[in-house]
């Protein structure tokens, strides 16, 4: 089957031979590009705030998604935030046992609309509770690559 027939009927089986040319840039946007420069550079949690909706969004965004206002004011929101929910991983992707669990933990950052999927540490897993507190614990800044792991952990407060 060419690239240009056309599919008459849908229970054909069909396969391409060959390979498929795809080629793609992937980029985190605007938003997402300040996010990262100032997680980098500034060791700071940032989020876009909608002024008419008084909403702010981690992560940013570059629209608001109550009223579609543009959003260029990006502020600080601090490294705080509460836990969520939270997740204990004993295995590995690959099916093997971990030897220490880990915990991924969704944050609410403080004072914001959002937050971050990210994993807890400096706290035993039996001792993890929703509503806790916890703060963003930063990579030496010569580590620092530019992206959400340059956030080593949220930790409790």
């Amino acid at each position: 089957m060419g690239i240009n027939e056309k599919i008459t009927e849908n229970i054909d089986m069909t396969s391409w031979k060959g390979k498929i040319p795809v080629n793609y840039i992937y980029t985190v946007g605007i938003a997402g590009e300040k996010f990262f420069r100032e997680i980098k550079d500034n060791e700071k949690i940032v989020g876009t705030k909608c002024e008419k909706c008084e909403v702010i969004y981690v992560p940013p965004k570059i629209y608001c998604e109550r009223c579609f206002s543009r959003l260029e004011n990006y502020i600080d929101v601090g490294t705080k935030g509460t836990v969520h929910t939270f997740t204990i991983c004993y295995e590995n992707v690959d099916g093997t046992k971990k030897e220490e669990p880990t915990i991924i933990a969704m944050v609410k950052i403080d004072g914001t609309d959002g937050g971050l999927v990210h994993w807890l540490g400096e706290i035993d897993s039996k001792d993890v509770e929703i509503g806790m507190s916890v703060e963003a614990i930063f990579k030496a800044k010569e580590e620092r690559e530019g992206s959400i792991l340059d956030i080593t952990y949220f930790k409790p407060t």
